[in-house]
This record gives structure tokens, C-alpha cells and sequence, in this order.
């Protein structure tokens, strides 16, 4: 059953590993309590899912569409964030995801904006090697050739140049869930997720 839950990256700590006695990086997400705004079923929408809101603000924050689609759902606060999680589920209107919903040693993915760089050049940004920078050459971070000459005549769509690096959205797949603290609406999660601190990320189970 398809499961997922919506947080705050709040940063990266280590605990220690019981078994091991080694440190492990976590991250710290604030994730939940996340209410059930409505189910998207194969029969009425063609895929199943379960849209879930986060983030509760006051109402003059949202917009009155946005106000009237939860009031109708039986949503009374208003919520910022509104996310579909696609996969079979058991949830029904109402209903509130905490996470509870993880156990610990499950594996999750991690969905967010990555960390914006700015304009990358092609070393940084897709990891190319540098020319040599002996014997007067100019040709140490240039991305060199880029196409032929008389054929094709013209440089191909999509080739890896110069460009904005980051600001995109990211899955992180592979993390495991090392703790969760339902008192005060944190997971543990092994590992790096996207995003600065802060960030809204969406924490779904790897299957």
C-alpha cells in the first residue's frame, strides 16, 4: 500500500548505532500531522491516490478556492501545501497521517527543490574533466568541442553546456527511516534529502 507524508527539512544531526556503536548521518524532517483532503480512485479519476495538505496557516493566506476545496473535504484549519501521493491506500477523508505511519529500518524516498547554484559552468555542473594547463594552454576549464563542422552543421539539441545548476526537483531514493518521534512530529532518515533547511519535502516508502 502506498504510503507518504509531508515535512520540513530541518537540518542533519548523527545518532550512534546500537548494534554497531558507529555514528550515523540523519536528517531531521518535521513531518505531519498531515489531515486526508480527498482520494483520487481508479474508478472515478482513472489512478489512485490520496491528496494530503501540510503546513497550517490563517485563512487570509490561501485563496478562496484553495479555502473552499478543504472546507468541502471537512478540512477546518487551512493548509499551505497540498500534495497527491499516487498509489493504492487504505486512507479515507478525515483521516490524519503522522509519522507513525514509518517504522523504523523502512525504506523511504525523499522529494524536494534542490539547492540552487546559479550559472555552472560544464565542470561543476555535469562533471566534465579539465584540458591540461601545461605549456601555455588555454584549455583548462573550457567544455571544448560541441559538434561537428560541415555535418550535421549545427550543434545538437540537449548537449551538456553551461547553465543553471539546481532549483530543480530531486527524489533521493534508497534513505532508511532510523527513528521517528511521534511526541514532537520527527523522522530519522539515514542519509542526505534535498533541499535547504527548511525546505517542504514529501517523504513517500521506496518500493
Amino acid at each position: 500500500m502506498a504510503k507518504g507524508i509531508i515535512g520540513k527539512k530541518l537540518g542533519m544531526t548523527q545518532v550512534f548505532d546500537e548494534e554497531t556503536g558507529r555514528l550515523v548521518p540523519v536528517t531531521v524532517i518535521q513531518a505531519g500531522p498531515c489531515p486526508v483532503v480527498s482520494v483520487r480512485t481508479q474508478a472515478d479519476d482513472g489512478y489512485d491516490a490520496v491528496q494530503l495538505a501540510w503546513d497550517e496557516v490563517p485563512e487570509r493566506k490561501i485563496t478562496k478556492p484553495e479555502l473552499g476545496h478543504l472546507r468541502k473535504n471537512g478540512v477546518a484549519a487551512a493548509h499551505r501545501r497540498l500534495v497527491e501521493i499516487r498509489g493504492a491506500h487504505e486512507l479515507t477523508p478525515g483521516e490524519t497521517v503522522t509519522v507513525e505511519a514509518f517504522e523504523p529500518g523502512e525504506k523511504v524516498k525523499v522529494s524536494g527543490i534542490s539547492i540552487g547554484k546559479g550559472f555552472q559552468g560544464t565542470i561543476k555542473r555535469h562533471n566534465f574533466s579539465r584540458g591540461p594547463v601545461s605549456h601555455g594552454s588555454h584549455n583548462v576549464r573550457a567544455p571544448g568541442s560541441i559538434g561537428a563542422s560541415a555535418t550535421p552543421s549545427r550543434v545538437f539539441k540537449g548537449l551538456k553546456m553551461a547553465g543553471r545548476m539546481g532549483g530543480r526537483k530531486v527524489t533521493q531514493v534508497g534513505l532508511t527511516v532510523v527513528d521517528r518521534m511521534p511526541e514532537e512530529n520527527l523522522l530519522l532518515v539515514r542519509g542526505a534529502v534535498p533541499g535547504h533547511k527548511n525546505a517542504t519535502v514529501v517523504v513517500r516508502e521506496d518500493r
